[in-house]
């Protein structure tokens, strides 16, 4: 998968959105125009395999990464109100 350019500094923003529980695949989307298999495929390649592992296994099917799952919307970097 072809990555667009992103800075460093977009890129540790995006690693630290994409650990955080509460923020959803989607704010990620809308801030920084990353699909969830984008923000994957970066931390496949800017984390080590095993905290890659570690990271995927603990956000796959996690309720709090995906808005349809939700029962809530906002988040620790979510403030906008998504339909």
């Amino acid at each position: 998968m072809k990555l667009p350019e992103l800075d460093v500094r977009t890129i540790d923003r995006v690693v630290e959105m994409a650990w955080e529980d509460r923020t959803p695949f989607a704010a990620i989307e809308i801030q920084f125009g990353l699909k969830e298999k984008e923000v994957i495929a970066l931390m496949r390649k800017e984390m080590k395999h095993s905290s890659f592992k570690m990271w995927r296994k603990r956000v796959t099917g996690r309720k709090t990464k995906h808005l349809a799952k939700r029962h809530f919307v906002n988040g620790s970097f979510l403030s906008i109100e998504l339909k």
